[in-house]
């Protein structure tokens, strides 16, 4: 199975310019990359959608919003 990496969703919210809650992003990431994908980060791997949103919360790679919250691309590394 192939993995995609966490940037590529961030990157996906900043083309999007809407404001996402953890429900609304599990469901656009599982619409545009599959409900069965899995990603990675630098230092994480094998995580389902929902458990990436987790762990982009959790190192502040969001923005608050006014219905919820987005990105920033100074959130991204770039590496």
């Amino acid at each position: 199975m192939t993995s995609i990496h966490g940037h590529e969703v961030l990157n996906m919210m900043l083309a999007s310019e809407t404001a996402f809650t953890t429900e609304t992003l599990v469901a656009a990431i599982e619409a545009k990359f599959g409900a069965d994908s899995r990603f990675h980060t630098c230092s994480a791997e094998g995580m389902t959608a929902r458990q990436l949103v987790a762990f982009l919360a959790e190192r502040g790679k969001f923005v608050d919003a006014d219905a919820g919250f987005t990105t920033a691309p100074e959130r991204i590394c770039q590496h």
